[in-house]
């Protein structure tokens, strides 16, 4: 068993009731939860949108491999009402889906609204690059709304590649803790 770390978040419809659906299916499909963080409300990052999102950070322990948590998890978000938009991919002239492209090495995305997304942010200690999955998430030392709820559960965990710990990486960008639940 391996634990995974995962964020959930959205903006869209009846967002904590959503959140709470995604828990149970990510439980029920992902593998048993170890702890999870509490609801965390924060603006759009990289879009503007009068709708705030809320996020929550959970902690399974999973016997699927990577690319099965992430077919998983996209999955979920399909029957959670997350449609994917497709966009041209100018390098190799197929639309590819934009589903995970910053967890995914594929081109980035335009940010938008949404009802659910869930990201996966560490499978174990396990660096993954691969084409559709790069974990730990490439965007996690940014984000301070992944930041913030990481931090209330695994505050001293380390990144397997920067071995900064979360608290360290949320310092960083935020020298007050001014996030809000």
């Amino acid at each position: 068993m391996t634990e995974v770390v995962l964020l959930t978040g959205g903006n869209l419809g009846p967002v904590a009731e959503t959140l709470s659906r995604a828990r149970q299916m990510l439980i029920e499909r992902v593998g048993p939860e170890k702890i999870c963080s509490g609801v965390w409300e924060s603006e759009p990052w990289g879009f503007e949108a009068p709708q705030r999102f809320l996020n929550q950070v959970l902690v399974l322990e999973t016997a699927l491999e990577p690319l099965a948590v992430l077919d998983t998890v996209q999955e979920i978000e399909r029957m959670l009402g997350r449609i994917r938009e497709v966009v041209p991919n100018t390098i190799t002239g197929p639309e590819i889906a934009t589903s995970s492209a910053e967890n995914s090495g594929q081109a980035p995305r335009e940010y938008h609204s949404r009802p659910i997304d869930i990201d996966i942010l560490f499978y174990g200690d396990r660096i993954i690059d691969l084409p559709r999955l790069n974990v730990p998430h490439p965007l996690i030392a940014q984000r301070a709304f992944v930041l913030h709820p990481l931090c209330e559960i695994l505050p001293e965990y380390r990144h397997p590649i920067t071995g900064l710990s979360v608290r360290e990486m949320l310092v960083r960008i935020e020298p007050g803790d001014n996030g809000s639940r």
